[in-house]
């Protein structure tokens, strides 16, 4: 489909689904946004939902101003993917082997590696600007200062809530690695200060909502801001990098034999801030919960741990800001899946994948989202898909 213009109060707000469909509180954040004086755009992605201060699922340009909250609180988290040379032939039928290893490799939750990981003992990782990125810690907001011995232990490490590890196979019986995550607990901690520095500034007295509190640019505290911001970006993109190559050995190990190669690994974030240009007008473009989608860019479009994902190229549409979708999006909170669901629908609705079935994870159950088929349809004009992905082993945290 094409996008609908909604009126808004700024801007008109572009929306690839339709409105009816999108829950009440959802479409007040959105009206809300739109009320920004700084705003010079706003997108709206097929699977928007209700979110902090700003919708997850939408696309904010502005000019002169960034909001924290429309970053949302992981800041970089997003998807890597690899194609790897095995086929879904050489996979045993068992794969809870497999699944054990992985979750050995990468701490889950609130873990961390015992000692921070050495990006030079692993293969494909980049270490020429390591020790200056480490380095840049000790400019990043005092308050979060003292959390440095965590940050490196938890580099390299999934988390919790959506973040997933996969092993996929696309319709032509390839076998993927994929993986979602973000900057862990140091990039909730740095969103959640600037957040509360924010909402204390004068431009932001008298907001229709105080969480969408921004950063003027030229200015002490948008500084502040963009240093620990990109940082983080910096940090979460790292921290897929060194998850990627962990789990790379431990599929070289496991499928030995196989002599596994891979190819480039495709990475995006789906929760950042970016600086460009649409009709000569420098931009601030905030995706939150949407992904980058400039014309030939591949992203990675996830479904939920039982339907599967694509990996996709972007169209280049300017309507949208060059964005698209980063998933499937929720259709109901975590705590009404865990009332409506039951371990038994988890089983049910996750048979054939290799991965937890247990009570933790049943907000995570597939009857949880929207379906991911659709969420294509809607964004035909904004990506087109390149491989359908579907998985047979589900790590999450």
């Amino acid at each position: 489909m094409s996008y609908v213009e909604v009126p808004g109060a700024q801007v008109p707000i572009r929306m690839w689904t339709d409105p009816a469909t999108v829950e009440d509180v959802a479409m007040q954040q959105l009206r809300n946004v739109a009320t920004l004086p700084w705003i010079q755009g706003l997108a709206v992605m097929p699977d928007v939902h209700f979110g902090k201060g700003a919708t997850v699922g939408s696309v904010i340009a502005m000019r002169g101003a960034v909001c924290p909250a429309a970053v949302g609180v992981d800041i970089g988290c997003g998807m890597s993917a690899v194609k790897t040379s095995l086929t879904a032939n050489d996979l045993p039928g068992d794969l809870s082997r497999l699944r054990t290893k992985i979750e050995q490799a990468l701490p889950v939750g609130r873990g961390m590696h015992d000692d921070p990981v050495d990006p030079g003992r692993l293969h494909g990782v980049p270490t020429a600007h390591w020790a200056d990125f480490w380095a840049r810690f000790d400019g990043i907001a005092d308050a979060v200062k003292f959390r440095h011995e965590r940050a490196t232990k938890q580099m390299g490490t999934l988390g919790g809530g959506n973040h997933f590890w996969e092993f996929c196979i696309d319709d032509e019986q390839s076998v993927w690695i994929m993986l979602h995550s973000g900057s862990r607990n140091i990039g909730k901690e740095l969103a959640e200060y600037h957040m509360g520095v924010a909402q204390k500034l004068p431009q932001n007295q008298g907001l229709v909502d105080r969480d969408l509190a921004v950063f003027l640019a030229d200015t002490p505290q948008m500084a502040a801001y963009r240093n620990d911001l990109f940082w983080a970006q910096e940090y979460a993109k790292h921290n897929r990098e060194i998850m990627m190559a962990l789990t790379q050995d431990v599929v070289r190990r496991e499928f030995k034999k196989a002599r596994v190669t891979f190819d480039e690994v495709i990475s995006c974030h789906h929760n950042y801030v970016a600086e460009e240009t649409y009709d000569g007008m420098d931009l601030l473009v905030t995706r939150k919960g949407a992904i980058r989608a400039g014309g030939g860019e591949y992203g990675i479009i996830p479904g939920s741990m039982g339907t599967g994902s694509y990996i996709v190229r972007g169209l280049g549409n300017a309507a949208s800001f060059n964005s698209a979708s980063h998933g499937a999006g929720r259709k109901m909170s975590r705590n009404a899946a865990k009332r409506r669901f039951s371990t038994r629908d988890l089983e049910e609705q996750t048979r054939g994948v290799e991965c937890r079935k247990d009570s933790g994870v049943i907000d995570e159950i597939p009857g949880a989202y929207k379906p991911i088929e659709k969420v294509m349809e809607q964004q035909r004009d904004l990506v087109e898909v390149v491989a359908h992905l579907k998985q047979v082993v589900c790590v999450k945290g």
